[in-house]
């Protein structure tokens, strides 16, 4: 795909997915304006696939999961636009994110990608402190200048050029209700432990403790969690509670042969 002169350039969509049927029909349509969407799903049992082709999208399924950056490396590797976005299948595009996205790439600067901030919700409530806000992302990047790193878990898009800002929301519904969060926290722990003594960390039960507590202080009174409600003060034991297992589970795989 090539943009025409005095049009913007053209740009690729890009979604991983699975058992996401409750949120991707909100994502993938708030995406269709983007010339192209390409989902890589690993397998979902629901009806996400079938979603994401009745709105038009280009549908690829792996049969692995080989963690969130190598998973978006190749949603990447077959986008043909210019300039990609990349959106995750609970998140959505605001209409003024739309708008501001593609008046910004019709003036053509110099900046090889944009961050954006994500508004989130957690348990229902949107979350205007406790770190969450503004959480700017960087989403939207010249094909040929970004890749994601491999990291199987908080992976990051890495852009070979100057990035700017956008002022416009991207909109996330991060935790819908306890178990959500338990089961998020749980799986994050276990990826987290698992990265860091790949790369040569060591865990303790006093250094799970210390973490955890931090994380806690942090989160509830430096990012100013408790303007946040009930809901600010779960947030901030659930980052102390992953941080504290994050630490412990590294402690135990050091002790497996």
């Amino acid at each position: 795909m090539s943009a025409s002169p005095g049009a913007r350039p053209t740009v690729s969509a890009i979604v991983i997915a699975m058992n996401n049927e409750r949120t991707i029909a909100r994502c993938i349509e708030s995406l269709r304006w983007a010339d192209e969407i390409v989902v890589v799903d690993s397998g979902s049992a629901d009806h996400t696939t079938e979603i994401c082709r009745e709105l038009g999208a280009k549908v690829h399924v792996t049969s692995d999961w080989p963690g969130h950056g190598p998973q978006k490396n190749r949603a990447l590797a077959l986008a043909t636009g210019e300039w990609v976005i990349s959106v995750d299948s609970d998140e959505w595009v605001t209409p003024g994110l739309r708008a501001e996205i593609e008046r910004t790439l019709a003036a053509a600067g110099s900046q090889r990608g944009y961050a954006v901030p994500r508004r989130s919700t957690f348990c229902g409530r949107e979350m205007r402190h406790s770190g969450w806000w503004p959480d700017y992302v960087l989403r939207v990047f010249r094909r040929d200048s970004g890749r994601f790193t491999d990291d199987h878990t908080h992976e990051r898009l890495v852009v070979d050029g100057p990035v700017g800002r956008l002022g416009a929301p991207i909109m996330h519904e991060a935790i819908t209700d306890l178990d959500q969060m338990l089961g998020k926290m749980n799986a994050y722990s276990t990826a987290s432990a698992h990265m860091k003594l790949d790369a040569g960390k060591r865990g303790s039960l006093p250094g799970a403790i210390a973490h955890g507590l931090w994380a806690f202080f942090r989160t509830y009174v430096l990012r100013r969690g408790f303007l946040d409600g009930r809901e600010g003060f779960l947030l901030a034991v659930a980052n102390a509670e992953g941080s504290y297992y994050r630490y412990v589970k590294l402690m135990m795989l050091e002790r497996k042969p």
